[in-house]
């Protein structure tokens, strides 16, 4: 399972629906509506540095921006017009899509990726199958389920009020989906900042990647169980943690009873749909929902972004900054070439 499983796409975060609250009183740069579905996607803000050379001038071994320019030249246009029909029937789907390739695996025994418990919330799984239906008919057997939900990430972000940013494509889908990888390749939303760090390290992801992505948190929910132990158990003492805004913990406590499992809530307090500057405001108030959250204010390098970017008057910096860890966290733990294969449909049987 690659670290892009963190998607919120999204962009990020699945043991949390990927979502990702404005709450102090200064206007918030970021807090507009999301795009209307008629909007015209606008310029790319960031394209990735073109890939090494080449060896032996097999470019289908990497992955390339525009990698279907010639196999099936209109599939990102096709994801994106598809993007904004599926936003229209339900906004909420925007910062749910984002997750490996190998989550949408199923086991007839229930032991896949999307049957471990941190997944079990998981959705927006019939929307990517959508997807795939459109572009096998357009190009048969051509692009992956991989790529096609890093397409579906990029556009969720941008009509959740994001950036658009160039994406590598390429990717071939692998056939092993297990249970077990949940729990060992998901960022833990109980993670203090060395452990975080030390993840992310182990896939070539920076400390700024970290913080920077953690920001996907800006938009979404979360469901209860994902952070109680916060609000009724905190480190094993049947209190609440300390670092938690007292106010906002009592007005969680009001909406997650110990033991909940079925209700969730926004990751960032008045917004579910919008992507923005918001998270970063909220976890200088003391206002993050996960420990892994608030853990960013323990390093210095994760505090001096998240205090700039809760103080910026733009959030230009952060939607650039946003594209590039994208791109960086896409091109972990991927099969490219004749690795891996294409699959014709992304919810296939692994058993």
């Amino acid at each position: 399972m690659a670290l892009s499983s963190l998607l919120p796409i999204l962009f990020l975060a699945c043991t949390s629906i990927l979502g990702t609250f404005v709450v102090s009183d200064k206007p918030d740069p970021g807090k507009d509506q999301p795009h209307k579905v008629d909007s015209p996607p606008p310029p790319l803000i960031y394209s990735p540095p073109p890939p090494p050379p080449q060896q032996g001038g097999k470019s289908s071994t990497r992955l390339l921006v525009h990698f279907y320019s010639t196999t099936c030249p209109n599939a990102e246009d096709l994801v994106m017009a598809e993007m904004k029909s599926i936003q229209a029937e339900d906004p909420t789907l925007m910062p749910a899509l984002g997750c490996d390739a190998s989550v949408l695996l199923v086991s007839k025994n229930g032991t896949a990726e999307k049957d471990a418990t941190p997944n079990l919330s998981l959705r927006g799984f019939d929307a990517i199958e959508r997807l795939k239906k459109i572009l096998e008919k357009a190009c048969p057997g051509i692009v992956s389920c991989a790529d096609i939900l890093a397409m579906a990430a990029r556009e969720a972000v941008f009509l959740s009020n994001g950036s658009r940013y160039d994406i590598e494509t390429g990717r071939r889908d692998g056939n092993i989906s297990r249970a077990s990888e949940a729990y060992t390749n998901l960022p833990p939303a109980t993670g203090n900042i060395t452990a975080l760090i030390d993840l992310y390290a182990t896939k070539n992801l920076t400390i700024k990647d970290l913080v920077v992505l953690s920001g996907a948190h800006t938009f979404g929910v979360s469901h209860c169980s994902s952070f109680s132990n916060r609000l009724y158990n905190f480190s094993g003492s049947d209190t609440t943690d300390p670092t938690l805004n007292s106010t906002y913990a009592q007005k969680l406590k009001q909406q997650c009873v110990p033991n909940d499992t079925t209700t969730v809530t926004s990751m960032n307090p008045g917004n579910l749909l919008t992507f923005n500057l918001g998270y970063f405001q909220t976890v200088t108030n003391k206002q993050g929902l996960f420990s892994a959250d608030e853990a960013l204010l323990h390093n210095n390098i994760t505090l001096a972004y998240v205090t700039a970017q809760a103080n910026a008057t733009s959030s230009a910096q952060f939607f650039k900054d946003f594209a590039q860890s994208m791109v960086n966290m896409g091109r972990v733990d991927v099969l490219t070439g004749t690795n891996g294969t294409i699959r014709a449909v992304c919810g296939a049987y692994v058993d």
